[in-house]
């Protein structure tokens, strides 16, 4: 029987595979992720942007950092290291020898598999005679000769080779395991244990120890725990937060802490720069003993924040600690309003517990804008755009023009445009006017319902409202276009003729008149019709009262009212002159037929429209979209911020939220948002507002009012008619089964 042998490697073969396989392992995926994407196309976008965002600060921080940085160089340079010892190693393993190879005598004698023994003779023959020691041949090959030549004419031997894979039978199996034989050499004993003991007893627990540690300091969206803490504490404290302490609250973020975060720095020169920009800026409430308002770090990143937002000018040191300030205060924000959404479902659901206010909340919002701009709460969002400086806004807000937003110089006229921001030269001003126009100008529709009901557009007490939002993004240079080209209606002409400038409207209200006059139209029709459904009764009164008699009458009525009512065509008179009893029954079936079928039709489009939003939402689900959607234009802002917004439901008067902010962030065309929350629970009218805010840009938010009429909700059945038993039944049962039953029972004393 054949045993089996295990072996190190000594010649260092099975090393090789071993090692080849591993590198390639390494370096095929490192290749696909690592490999530096394309500078050029980089470049490109950058070029594309540059007439638009050329005086963004991330825009020449970016160009900076692509041309000074070495990082893609030494990415490329180690990778082309690693394939090129994968390729030595694999010209390596080509070149060994193959240590086992299937033994084929048909090889070995030159003959195709299946030859006939007569072929198999005289092929040895002829090799043997060439090969032979006696005439000066290879004597090892007229070895191998031999064995082929017995393996296929030998019985036993020919066995053996289709058994065994050999002609002298089963062989000694033997096992190399890849590692070189120096390895597990005694002399080497002591070193190789120091290698793995300092691998696996030093080096891996201090890695995953560190990740460890790192990763449970963190929330998912890279916060840390402690700052979610301290934000919740000074919320729930503080329900009402006005902008002063917020600034406060958002500085105190363990972020800005050196002993919590390696990244945020304390400088000797701290003690000189930070007092003078206190002075300069004024009461930022120094000398509030409240920790960790109090602690040096707070205090430094509250006053960067502050001059950021002034935009004060800063010494090197300081600039280079205020951009890293800046670029953390969106994600502590958007944390901040989580915070703020949580504690305010918690006061919900529990009750007792104190929910931040509404104002508390849109604070947030509003300071995030205001940081992604670099402009405080009270100025004027045209300083938002390149070269408006504050004495610039003098031309804006004269009389004449009344421009104080981004709609209002959008609504300008161009020629008016020109004439007020005529102080601008013709290269800045047609550079303000691309900065304008690719602002985003969002298109939002609502639509309310009850999902999952049959009535849907009923809306009961305590039923689950959904309010789906389609957003819409457009350029503000299409707000240009449609106001060049677009006519104007008949009425805002006849307005303008009569010089009457307060009824002047705006480009994105047009719609909204539209919608009133067509609402106006359509009551004028009603009441003109109101006189003839007034007759058309007295007429049905006097058919009742009159009976046949007056059927002639009536007709004559019915006559007159047509030629009235404009509908004086000669099939209406033939159709009114139907006055027998049989026709109008059949009318009347006719009619009730199509509106069966118009309510089955309905039912219909409703069946669909349900599928497809279920369908929506399955897809929305499963797909994974991308965050990238527009880059935002910001002066001041020292990283690339992409154009995100948030949707929610508010109640204005009680200043509550009414559904939780939804932060949309891959609103790059077109997106449907579904915002839910639960009817109130008593029944009336309710006024709620569907509110989208910025996070970027300041002056662009919009609130849409939404009408809630809350119904009672639907009484529960105690009984239904298929639960009824008609009590004949249970008579007719409950004697056969009390029959059964004495029978049964007569039988056993019959048996007993």
């Amino acid at each position: 029987m054949a045993g089996q042998q295990f072996q190190y490697d000594d010649s260092g073969n099975t090393f090789f595979y071993f090692l080849t396989s591993f590198v390639g392992l390494i370096v095929i995926p490192a290749t696909y992720y690592l490999w530096p994407r394309d500078q050029n196309a980089e470049q490109l976008r950058l070029k594309s942007l540059r007439r638009v965002h050329g005086r963004c600060l991330w825009y020449r921080l970016r160009l900076m950092k692509s041309q000074q940085s070495i990082v893609p160089t030494l990415k490329k340079a180690a990778l082309l290291f690693g394939w090129a010892v994968f390729l030595f190693l694999a010209y390596k393993v080509s070149k060994l020898d193959r240590e086992y190879q299937e033994y084929n005598p048909y090889e070995v004698l030159n003959l195709d598999a299946g030859a006939s023994v007569a072929e198999i003779k005289k092929q040895y023959r002829v090799l043997s005679l060439k090969h032979h020691p006696d005439k000066g041949g290879d004597e090892a090959m007229f070895m191998k000769l031999a064995k082929a030549y017995s393996a296929l004419t030998n019985e036993e031997s020919r066995k053996n080779w289709e058994t065994y894979g050999n002609p002298d039978g089963p062989r000694v199996t033997s096992f190399g395991i890849a590692l070189p034989a120096w390895i597990v050499d005694q002399k080497n004993s002591m070193l190789v244990l120091l290698v793995y003991g300092l691998a696996f007893m030093v080096i891996l627990p201090v890695v995953v120890g560190t990740w460890w540690y790192r990763s449970i300091r963190y929330s998912g969206d890279q916060i840390l725990i402690n700052t979610t803490q301290l934000f919740m504490h000074f919320m729930y404290k503080t329900p009402t937060m006005n902008m002063k302490r917020l600034v406060m609250v958002l500085t105190a973020a363990f972020e800005f802490d050196p002993r919590s975060n390696k990244e945020a720095i304390i400088r000797p020169t701290d003690n000189i720069e930070v007092p003078q920009l206190i002075r300069e800026l004024g009461n930022i409430n120094v000398k509030k003993k409240e920790p960790p308002f109090c602690y040096p770090y707070s205090l430094k990143a509250r006053v960067l924040l502050l001059t950021h937002l002034a935009r004060m000018d800063v010494s090197e040191n300081v600039e280079e600690d205020q951009r890293f300030v800046v670029k953390k205060c969106p994600a502590l924000l958007q944390e901040m309003i989580n915070v703020g959404c949580q504690l305010t479902m918690m006061a919900t659901s529990r009750g007792g517990l104190r929910a931040p206010r509404l104002t508390s909340i849109e604070n947030c919002m509003k300071l995030s804008q205001m940081v992604v701009q670099g402009l405080q709460e009270a100025k004027s969002p045209l300083l938002q755009l390149p070269h408006f400086e504050e004495e610039h806004l003098r031309y804006c807000i004269s009389k004449k023009y009344k421009v104080r937003t981004l709609q209002d110089l959008v609504s300008l006229k161009d020629s008016d445009r020109r004439n007020m921001l005529r102080f601008l030269g013709e290269e800045k001003y047609d550079e303000v006017m691309a900065v304008l126009g690719s602002f985003p100008y969002i298109n939002m529709e609502t639509k309310l319902q009850v999902l999952d009901d049959e009535d849907s557009n009923n809306i009961t007490a305590g039923s689950i409202v959904t309010v789906t939002v389609t957003l819409t993004r457009k350029r503000m240079s299409e707000m240009f276009e449609k106001e060049d080209d677009a006519p104007l209606p008949t009425e805002e002409a006849n307005t303008e003729e009569q010089g009457d400038a307060k009824n002047k409207t705006k480009v994105w209200q047009n719609k909204n008149k539209g919608a009133k006059k067509a609402a106006k139209s359509k009551k004028k029709k009603l009441t003109k019709k109101k006189p003839v459904i007034q007759q058309q009764a007295k007429v049905d009164k006097a058919k009742q009262a009159n009976g046949n008699v007056a059927g002639n009458e009536v007709v004559a009525s019915k006559e007159e009212e047509d030629d009235l009512s404009d509908k004086g065509s000669e099939s209406d008179e033939a159709e009114a002159n139907k006055d027998s009893p049989s026709e109008r029954d059949e009318e009347s079936d006719k009619q009730s037929d199509t509106e069966l079928d118009e309510i089955a039709g309905d039912d219909e489009e409703e069946w669909e429209a349900l599928q497809q939003s279920i369908q929506r939402r399955e897809r929305a689900l499963l797909e994974t979209k991308s965050k990238v959607t527009h880059p935002v234009y910001s002066l001041y802002f020292p990283e690339e911020k992409q154009e995100w917004w948030w949707l929610y439901i508010a109640d204005r008067k009680e200043q509550t939220l009414v559904s939780m902010p939804n932060h949309v962030c891959t609103l790059k065309d077109t997106e449907e948002v579904e915002l839910k929350f639960p009817a109130p629970s008593k029944t009336g009218n309710y006024q709620y507002s569907v509110i989208l805010r910025s996070d970027s840009f300041m002056g662009l938010d919009q609130v849409k009012p939404l009408k809630l009429e809350v119904h009672e909700a639907k009484a529960m059945l105690d009984n239904h008619p298929q639960w009824d038993i008609p009590e004949t039944e249970e008579e007719e049962d409950d004697p056969e089964d009390s029959d059964g039953i004495e029978e049964s029972e007569e039988d056993e004393e019959d048996n007993d």
